[in-house]
């Protein structure tokens, strides 16, 4: 039986119990008096019996359970023939276990229905062309067709059509958004309207929708530092009060006050204040689409004071587009430049890369098969042999660093050029073919349009010091760093850095005494990102950063960062708020045991009102939204839907 459903039959049956007792209590003395007792002594061993249960599953374990504290003092007042007490305190216990039980069930009734979101089936393109199969029998690589209303079954890249997009599974937002070819689209979201082929990029339990249902149901498992520390107190708090209790009967030779002491002590609302708040909290920033990976996570997310970026792909848009490629001397046209760039960078996995093969395919280049002899020279650039029509060409594309590590000589109006493209904010890639450059490569990569704002939101709500780290050339790091707003007198801005580099700078200033949290997108980030208190990553990043991060924003926005922030605070005053109120409502009820004023059963009364108060104070994380995110998210740019039901005949491949 549904562990939620046995709860509420034996409340149910208990309070029925008792209102038939208050009854026969009200009809008259003598044999009805007999008969009420009796139903009372049954109410006490219905509801006592899995109270009793519980403890003792507790004590094999040999842990001290607030269970324990209970079935004692059931127990107890049973045996002095207080029947009265002993059935409303089992009863309320049960009833307010069924309350905590209730609750932790909805949230677990939001996370069935959002794996109702997931995709079954999935249309593919195939050799004999498109067919229909379970989501997980889909292949990286492989072209998956959506129609409209359909829901996406896999992450991936759209290589043909367009398409209106509800995102809302996954970024929390409602608008829809247009996606054309080169954007990426996440599984478990619904095509509204329109045609897309996509290339599956990843597929079953390694999508984003999937790691979503994943990391909502460990953050009902997961324990924050606040909630390790109120399971310590409960181990040593349970055998106290058995001891105190024992104390007060040798003094007092009052087993009743005892027992009402034993009962009064049970820190209930406390047991449940930190876990009620943080499925709360964290389940709110994940409807948001900013996944938090537990609850010690949400905590440091709170306290943390210095934000330290990356700069592409996270500040920047991640959408680098080629917009110079300049030559040295004769040697070389432009179009030779761009289709040596191309066919070598076909083996490198960098975005930087993934855009000069994206350039040179656009203008129509034919690239040289897969090049020989690559080699990835770390926080340079990439080199190798590229087939140029029979003869092998060594070719390295690269920075500034790839040019002074070889010693090779620049012609001086190529590096003023160079010069001035990074002062306007692009990245300069060198080009060399057969020790000689041969020309340069430009690639500018925009701003975030809501980044300036953003980080403006953040520096009110307590972040102190924004750094930003780069590979990239220092003019270029300057200039962007400039449109963004990140000039605050203890604002640092690093370009030229390796990952070990970015590493030391973090650990720097953790070790300055600063709470650092780490935002960035790529492999050469993950390092970084690991090291800090709080490591960040963008949604659209690489499968290593994503996994090293301890948040996760789906949707690349900023807005979810605020959003994440703002409810991580909100969690953990929410749970100071909790614990308070558990604890001042024993400190209370005990003064009033010991003043004479407080029963048994009345005690116990106003320690179930004060957990159904700890549950609705974590209620309200569930719908608390931060207005400046809201104002930010409002603010995007919204795209034209494209036609409804437009159709597109899927294109033949293999």
């Amino acid at each position: 039986m549904n562990p939620l459903t046995s709860k509420a039959r034996v409340a149910g049956l208990s309070g029925a119990l008792l209102v038939v007792a208050l009854a026969l209590h009200l009809l008259g003395e003598g044999p009805l008096h007999t008969l009420r007792d009796a139903v009372l002594i049954i109410a006490s061993l219905l509801a006592g019996t899995p109270i009793a249960v519980s403890a003792w599953k507790s004590l094999r374990l040999r842990q001290f359970s607030i269970d324990l504290l209970v079935t004692v003092a059931v127990v107890g007042a049973l045996v002095i023939g207080e029947y009265v007490e002993s059935s409303v305190v089992s009863f309320l216990f049960v009833f307010g276990s069924f309350l905590e039980l209730r609750t932790i069930e909805k949230t677990r009734r939001s996370l069935r229905d959002l794996i109702d979101l997931a995709p079954q089936e999935a249309e593919v393109i195939r050799a004999d062309g498109p067919v229909t199969v379970p989501v997980d029998e889909v292949e990286v690589g492989e072209r998956v067709v959506v129609r409209t209303g359909g829901r996406v079954p896999v992450d991936g890249t759209v290589v043909h059509g367009r398409a209106s997009i509800d995102e809302s599974a996954v970024t929390g937002e409602p608008l829809a958004v247009v996606k054309d070819v080169g954007d990426q689209v996440w599984s478990g979201t619904v095509l509204e309207g329109g045609y897309l082929e996509l290339t599956a990029d990843r597929v079953g339990e390694d999508t984003t929708f999937a790691q979503i249902i994943e990391l909502v149901e460990e953050a009902q498992d997961s324990k924050a530092r606040t909630q390790r520390f109120l399971d310590r107190f409960a181990s040593w708090y349970t055998p106290m009060i058995v001891v105190a209790a024992v104390v007060a009967l040798l003094v007092t030779q009052d087993l009743r006050f005892a027992l009402t002491f034993l009962v009064i002590a049970c820190p209930g609302a406390l047991v449940i204040s930190t876990p009620v708040s943080l499925v709360a909290g964290m389940g709110n920033a994940a409807r948001h689409g900013a996944l938090i990976k537990g609850g010690e996570a949400l905590e440091r997310l709170a306290r943390v004071d210095t934000l330290v970026l990356d700069k592409t792909g996270t500040i920047t848009e991640g959408r680098p587009e080629v917009s110079h490629v300049l030559t040295a001397g004769d040697a070389y046209s432009s179009a030779d430049v761009l289709r040596l760039v191309g066919s070598l960078e076909q083996a490198s996995e960098h975005p930087l890369g993934r855009t000069l093969v994206r350039a040179a395919q656009e203008r129509d280049l034919t690239l040289s098969p897969s090049p020989a002899g690559v080699e990835v020279i770390t926080g340079s650039g990439i080199r190798g042999l590229v087939d140029d029509g029979g003869t092998d060409r060594a070719v390295a594309v690269g920075s500034d660093r790839l040019l002074s590590d070889g010693g090779y000589a620049v012609p001086a109006d190529l590096a003023a050029k160079a010069q001035a493209l990074e002062q306007a904010g692009s990245t300069v890639s060198w080009v060399v073919v057969d020790g000689t450059v041969a020309g340069l490569v430009a690639v500018t990569d925009q701003a975030r349009p809501d980044a300036r704002e953003a980080l403006a939101v953040l520096r009110r709500k307590g972040i102190d010091r924004i750094v930003m780290l780069t590979g990239d050339n220092a003019h270029t790091a300057r200039a962007v760093a400039d449109q963004v707003g990140i000039d605050g007198p203890q604002d640092v801005v690093s370009a030229q850095l390796l990952p070990q580099d970015k590493v030391a700078e973090v650990r720097r200033l953790r070790d300055a005494g600063h709470r650092v949290a780490m935002i960035g997108d790529g492999v050469n980030d993950a390092p970084a990102i690991a090291t800090a208190d709080v490591g960040l990553a963008m949604g659209g990043g690489t499968d290593v950063s994503l996994q090293t991060a301890d948040v996760v924003l789906v949707g690349n926005r900023f807005d979810q960062l605020i959003q994440a922030r703002s409810i991580a605070r909100a969690t953990l005053w929410n749970m100071a708020q909790n614990t308070a109120i558990a604890l001042a409502t024993v400190a209370v009820l005990l003064a009033g045991v010991v003043g004479g004023v407080v029963t048994m059963a009345s005690g116990m009364l106003v320690h179930e009102l004060s957990v159904l108060a700890v549950i609705l104070n974590a209620m309200r994380l569930v719908r608390r939204r931060d207005k400046d995110a809201a104002q930010l998210a409002r603010a995007r740019p919204a795209a034209a839907s494209p036609v409804a039901g437009e159709q597109r005949e899927p294109v033949q491949v293999g």
